[in-house]
């Protein structure tokens, strides 16, 4: 089956509220891709932003973010007054977001919501319930943050730090009420997003959501389960994360991340990666895996090396993984984030996994006509084809930043004569590709520049913050975009989903 997916983060969205929400602009979205033909929305992770406000990396690998929660939603259910969140300054651009105006604003505006709000009711001690094996520990975590000032957990006293028990039960008894109140946040969250979920199938709009391969050091993961990384009896990693130099960067990315002890995770048959997968699986219809290398081979940078220019490539855990997650969560919807270093071993761990990889189209002009990113060139159909991601340049600030020799064969290859007209021939270009689903980022259709980029990777400040202007989902780009599917056999028509969701719910049945 053939489709077309549109990338746009949740932040991304309109509204008055200095980032997007779970509210009625994200339920207008989802109208305007099934206006557009397109079935796929695929977000970046949703989970809390921690220093740098990156969703690749979050304080819990199971939380959601708070930043999402639509006031609107709750004023309607009684918890917020209109005038509670609308006199707030949310920022002066309307288009970035002002990540300190929302950190220091949010907090307040939903504790007032949580003064008001039923902790008794069924519906929130069943939802306790069932994430009670990471919830409490997550807003404990949280808790102690904000008694530390922000200060990451290695620098609390060392009984909590070490996660003691008789400290932690003290603390769980001291902080009861924030606990309390990040726990309802996120009974809030799972609501409004499970809730915008089950509309986008109703629209015949599944999601591709993302996970970073790694955790952040400074996360509640770390903290209460040390042993299932490379630390020292100190608790500072041996080792960290990154990718050695490459197109992105000329001294690598240091990422910064603890490594897993892969042994120790292979005696516990993978729990804690599979019950992590499993939670991804209740947020989106498709994961997409960040950095799925990493699981056949990683790079270990030395810990406090400043670049990611010096380290050595270690064996992971490979098919083993997959295996065991397979085992026990049944086949999942998996996008392989292959881009990078791929050797042929990698290959061999993708082929046996039989996910799809990917292919981005910026990429494709830098060489010549063997690169294996031009459409020409698949073997196979079973790919996602992006034109860029969240880490590439939007298509106009790409075109404007080619050499000759790369604009000149992209115009041959793509059949243009003006440099302008490379975008819409890049996205003619993936839509008209063999591979199964066609994604391309929303500045690209609303041709954005190159100011409009989500991520530039390796900088430490200064992104995540593009949001679109309000209004900008028209008619007439839903119409330009749906010719667009209609004429490469992308369109995925509601009913059609619907009739896929009967057979295979019958199939099933009989299974």
């Amino acid at each position: 089956m053939r489709r077309s997916g549109i990338l746009m983060h949740i932040s991304s969205l309109p509204g008055d509220y200095g980032i997007g929400k779970m509210g009625k602009e994200a339920y207008n979205f989802v109208d305007f891709l099934q206006k557009s033909g397109v079935s796929v929305w695929q977000i970046l992770p949703i989970s809390p932003t921690s220093y740098g406000d990156s969703p690749y990396q979050s304080f819990s690998v199971h939380a959601g973010n708070p930043y999402f929660i639509d006031f609107e939603t709750l004023e309607a259910e009684g918890l917020l007054e209109k005038s509670e969140y609308t006199s707030v300054n949310w920022g002066n651009n309307p288009v970035r977001v002002d990540y300190e105006k929302i950190y220091y604003n949010v907090f307040p505006v939903l504790c007032k919501a949580y003064e008001r709000f039923d902790k008794e009711s069924a519906e929130y001690k069943a939802f306790l319930e069932e994430k009670s094996d990471w919830i409490y520990d997550y807003a404990l975590f949280m808790a102690l943050k904000d008694a530390h000032g922000g200060r990451p957990w290695q620098e609390w006293e060392k009984p909590l730090a070490s996660f003691e028990k008789k400290a932690v039960a003290a603390a769980r008894e001291e902080y009861a009420e924030d606990i309390g109140f990040y726990c309802v946040m996120q009974y809030w969250f799972y609501t409004q997003w499970l809730k915008l979920k089950s509309y986008c199938h109703e629209k015949g709009i599944s999601i591709v959501g993302d996970i970073p391969i790694y955790v952040a050091y400074d996360s509640v993961d770390v903290w209460t389960s040390p042993e299932l990384f490379c630390l020292d009896e100190e608790k500072v990693p041996t080792d960290v994360a990154g990718c050695p130099p490459d197109f992105f960067s000329a001294t690598g990315q240091l990422w910064g991340n603890p490594l897993y002890d892969w042994d120790y995770h292979k005696k516990t048959g993978f729990k804690w990666w599979i019950k992590r997968l499993g939670s991804a699986a209740e947020l989106y219809d498709t994961v997409r895996i960040d950095h799925f290398r990493g699981f056949e081979s990683y790079y270990a940078i030395p810990y406090g090396n400043p670049t990611a220019e010096i380290g050595e490539w270690r064996k992971g855990p490979d098919t083993e993984l997959f295996k065991a997650a397979e085992k026990a969560l049944g086949r999942m919807s998996i996008i392989a984030e292959d881009l990078g270093f791929i050797t042929p071993e990698v290959r061999t761990m993708l082929d046996a996994c039989g996910y799809p990889g990917m292919k981005v189209l910026q990429f494709a002009f830098d060489s010549d006509s063997a690169c294996g990113d031009l459409p020409h060139n698949y073997e196979t159909n079973h790919c996602v084809v992006y034109t860029g991601t969240h880490d590439n340049m939007t298509l106009n600030g790409w075109k404007d930043s080619l050499g000759a020799r790369a604009v000149s064969f992209a115009k041959r290859y793509l059949r243009v004569k003006d440099r302008n007209d490379l975008p819409e021939a890049v996205i003619r270009a993936a839509w008209s590709s063999t591979g199964e689903l066609a994604v391309a980022q929303i500045q690209d259709f609303l041709s954005e520049s190159a100011d409009a980029r989500m991520n530039i990777p390796a900088t430490p400040s200064g992104n995540w913050q593009y949001r679109v202007k309000k209004g900008v989902f028209t008619p007439k780009l839903a119409k330009k975009i749906y010719k667009l599917s209609e004429l490469f056999y992308r369109l995925l028509l509601v009913e059609e989903a619907a009739v896929e969701e009967t057979v295979e719910a019958a199939v099933e049945e009989v299974v």
